[in-house]
């Protein structure tokens, strides 16, 4: 059966509804889609509904596609139901490699022939994940970033059993659904924006076990500092920047031997107890008594200014099926 073009899409399964499932969720329900919902907690359908009140605000502002409302989100009771239908599946469990083993040749054995399935996976290579899977042809990865409803980026790639035709037809869907795209030509642990993440959180951690800067210090060096940059320019550019008319070439040449200096370690320190405590207190502290609710409206907010600011709001991408 041949998949339906990207461009006619009208019904989406999410598959978990946890966090990144229900941001998911959010996001296609913005973008016009029907969405079914499936997840195995018992309260699911309630923690779901809240979190897509919690960020309809956020999506307003963005602007929703024609059409767009809370009201097209449907919880089903079984996994089947939520597919049965389904133009494309988006899979969002926990980050367990036998549950997602297990989780995606369910859902290629309950979804229509032909239809695309994707894993939201933050580290799991396809590869590694599609063991298990008679139709593993169709199984790739759409690796979001938290919230799925505002971070853009997407991250697609194949394992080695996966159909190139597969993974094209992901990177346009995510396109026609208003995500930038990244298809990645082969399997890297973590993919390519969690590697960078890593080794940022790596020496941060360092640095609070080592007393060196706190929590604090931590996020305002990187608020106030290159985020501001890389909010609009990469790391690359940026540093190739530093290397006045001469760009990264004179960069490399200037300073390439400070690559030498014990600058970083990107071995992980020991989360012991000690480093596990100060983790937590310093980003109690630092939030200053704002709730968590406080904090996802505050980030939702910021996010949709810096996109504001440089001209990426996702409502002047195309709507879902235009």
């Amino acid at each position: 059966m041949t998949p339906t073009e990207p461009e006619n899409v009208r019904r989406v399964a999410c598959v978990g509804a946890g966090v990144i499932g229900g941001g998911w969720v959010a996001h296609f329900l913005a973008r016009g889609y029907d969405v079914t919902a499936w997840d195995p907690a018992p309260d699911a359908e309630l923690r779901l509904r809240r979190l897509v009140d919690a960020a309809w605000p956020a999506l307003t502002q963005l602007g929703l596609a024609d059409g767009a409302s809370t009201d097209r989100l449907t919880v089903t009771a079984t996994l089947e139901e939520a597919v049965t239908d389904a133009q494309f599946v988006q899979e969002s469990a926990p980050e367990k490699l036998d549950l997602k083993r297990d989780l995606l040749a369910r859902l290629d054995a309950a979804t229509p022939p032909g239809v695309v399935i994707a894993s939201s996976t933050s580290g799991y290579p396809m590869t590694d994940m599609q063991t298990d899977a008679e139709g593993a042809g169709r199984l790739v990865v759409g690796h979001p970033f938290n919230p799925p409803y505002l971070i853009p980026l997407v991250e697609v790639v194949g394992g080695e059993r996966t159909s190139a035709e597969a993974v094209a037809w992901a990177s346009r869907f995510y396109e026609v659904a208003g995500k930038s795209v990244i298809t990645m030509d082969r399997e890297v642990p973590g993919f390519i924006a969690n590697r960078l993440q890593e080794a940022l959180w790596r020496e941060a951690l360092h640095m609070v076990a080592n007393g060196e800067a706190t929590v604090k210090e931590i996020d305002d060096s990187i608020t106030e500092g290159p985020g501001l940059r890389w909010a609009f320019m990469g790391p690359m550019l940026t540093f190739a920047l530093a290397g006045g008319e001469g760009g990264m070439a004179h960069m490399l040449d200037h300073f390439g031997p400070s690559l030498k200096s014990p600058w970083t370690r990107l071995e992980a320190p020991e989360l012991d107890k000690a480093l596990y405590d100060s983790v937590v207190a310093g980003c109690d502290d630092a939030a200053a008594g704002r709730t968590i609710a406080d904090l996802v409206a505050e980030r939702d907010q910021g996010v949709i200014d810096v996109l504001r600011a440089t001209g990426r709001l996702p409502g002047a991408r195309k709507e879902a099926g235009k």
